[in-house]
C-alpha cells in the first residue's frame, strides 16, 4: 500500500543582499537545520524525513512523509516560513510509488492553518 508523501518545492532564487562569495541559498541550509527539529518528530513516529532535498529544474525539492496529510502540510508550511525561504513555495501530495517528483496534487504553502 502507497504511503503519503510531500514535496516542499522552493523555489530556486538567490538570495538577496548577500557578497559575491556567500553561498546563493542559505535557505536550502536552513530548511535542513529545521529538519533536524522534525528528526525529533520521527523518532516519536510522528513523521518521517528523507536525508536529501534535490534541485529539479527551477526549484528545490524537500521530502516528508510517514504522517497523515494535515500533519505533513503543518511541517511544509512551518519550513517555508523561515527566513530568507523564497516566496512561491508550494506543497505537492503524492505517495511514495510516483515516477518521479512533482505528480499529484498541489498545495500553496504555507498552508491555511485554519484548516487544522
Amino acid at each position: 500500500m502507497a504511503s503519503t508523501v510531500v514535496e516542499i518545492h522552493v523555489p530556486l532564487r538567490e538570495t538577496p543582499g548577500l557578497a559575491a562569495t556567500d553561498y546563493p541559498f542559505p535557505w536550502i541550509d536552513e530548511i535542513e537545520e529545521f529538519e533536524e527539529f522534525l528528526y525529533d518528530l520521527e523518532l516519536q513516529g510522528q513523521i518521517k524525513v528523507f536525508d536529501d532535498g534535490e534541485e529539479d529544474g527551477e526549484v528545490y525539492v524537500f521530502f516528508i512523509a510517514g504522517a497523515d496529510e494535515e500533519t505533513l502540510l503543518l511541517a511544509a508550511s512551518l519550513a517555508v516560513t523561515l527566513d530568507r525561504v523564497p516566496a512561491d513555495a508550494f506543497a505537492m501530495i503524492t505517495d511514495d510509488e510516483a515516477p518521479e517528483f512533482g505528480l499529484g496534487h498541489r498545495i500553496d504553502l504555507p498552508w491555511a492553518w485554519s484548516r487544522v
